[in-house]
């Protein structure tokens, strides 16, 4: 009795195990992704944050954690987790960008990371889109629900394409159907 006890706790940690690493987005780094791109090409979507904002933090518990939001994210997307306050540097076309200013020792705000004002980051959240040669579509900024990600989220990986004009977004916008819970 006491092994079928055993037997079955084992089974069932391993399948909660097995199910955490599966029920989340595929988040990975700036580099990991646009070398993910060179083997399958797919757009990137950056989610942009600091850790003292508390919209980034409210669309990581409301909107990251639809199952609509991330089955699709993980779909069609390479997803990134960017703190645009970060030490850590990070080489994206070439460059190599870093955070000099960075304070170890900051309480709370810290300095603004190379990379976030290069790809024309000015608020938090942000997602920043790229296509699939790790060029960047546009930054998104703002807490987006998952109805509101939906848009964007299709629209890159649908719909758009180099080129694309304000008419085309905006006729795609106003047509829009969300299905995303």
């Amino acid at each position: 009795m006491y092994r079928l006890i055993l037997l079955s706790s084992f089974f069932f940690v391993c399948t909660l195990s097995a199910w955490g690493q599966y029920s989340g987005i595929n988040w990975m780094s700036l580099e990991e992704a646009v070398e993910a791109q060179a083997k399958q090409p797919k757009k990137i979507m950056m989610d942009v944050y600091t850790q003292w904002c508390g919209p980034c933090k409210m669309m990581m518990a409301n909107t990251f954690t639809s199952e609509d939001v991330i089955a699709y994210i993980n779909k069609h997307y390479y997803a990134v987790k960017f703190d645009a306050e970060s030490a850590d540097p990070i080489t994206y076309q070439g460059k190599t960008f870093s955070n000099p200013s960075w304070n170890p020792n900051a309480r709370g705000r810290n300095s603004t990371h190379q990379l976030s004002r290069a790809l024309g980051v000015s608020a938090y959240p942000t997602l920043v889109y790229f296509d699939e040669n790790a060029e960047v579509i546009a930054p998104i900024p703002g807490y987006k629900t998952p109805r509101q990600i939906e848009l964007y989220l299709k629209f890159f990986a649908d719909h758009y394409t180099p080129g694309v004009q304000q008419q085309e977004w905006e006729t795609f916008r106003d047509s829009f159907v969300p299905s995303f819970n």
